[in-house]
């Protein structure tokens, strides 16, 4: 079947954003130029304007990509799921696994949310804070929690979220070393299981 204009258009915008998650892979993104993408790919410079206004857009679409899938993940494990444990064991599971599919995306939210271009750090910033916002709400269903403020809510989201957000780059960095990401898998869920059993003895100030 011939490959229509919208395909082709496509598959040259995904091979773009690929070069740049291999290229970037042992430095940042401020240090990759459009010329060095254009190369990896095989088109002209000029070509990488069809797809992205600058390195900077391709840095966002990247960050986009990196979370779309795993919020809707995460998401879907709070809802099926109903007990505490079940959240964490679920949660934590589906992290480790989405860090060995999307280890380069990953390794790119790693490197670029401290050593980014501001944009980019800015859009990952955003990301990680709807991940609390939705988090927050699924919170607020929790036995337990129904009297908690926003705020109590919000603490406890940032809490739990900045602990995976370690978790992902515990495990990147115990690439080849399954003994040592063993371990850190079950110690996060003993500290999420232990946030969440302190937490849900709190009761917010009125």
């Amino acid at each position: 079947m011939t490959e229509t204009r919208v395909e082709r258009k496509e598959r040259t915008r995904r091979a773009i954003l690929d070069a740049a998650l291999e290229l970037c892979e042992d430095s940042s993104l401020v240090a990759l130029s459009l010329r060095q993408v254009a190369k990896e790919v095989g088109i002209v410079p000029t070509g990488f304007y069809r797809h992205f206004d600058s390195i900077e857009s391709l840095g966002l679409s990247l960050v986009d990509e990196s979370f779309a899938s795993l919020r809707a993940l995460l998401r879907d494990v709070r809802r099926d799921d109903t007990s505490t444990t079940d959240i964490v064991d679920g949660s934590v599971s589906i992290l480790v696994d989405h860090v060995h599919r999307q280890r380069s995306h990953f390794a790119f939210i790693a490197r670029e949310r401290t050593a980014g271009q501001p944009a980019v750090r800015e859009a990952i910033r955003h990301e990680i804070e709807l991940c609390e916002r939705e988090l927050a709400t699924d919170l607020a269903r929790l036995p337990g929690t129904t009297a908690w403020s926003p705020e109590d809510l919000r603490i406890l989201s940032a809490l739990i979220v900045s602990a995976m957000v370690a978790v992902a780059e515990e495990i990147l960095a115990a690439a080849g070393r399954p003994e040592a990401e063993e371990q850190i898998v079950h110690e996060a869920r003993t500290q999420l299981r232990m946030v969440l059993v302190g937490a849900l003895n709190w009761r917010s100030r009125t």
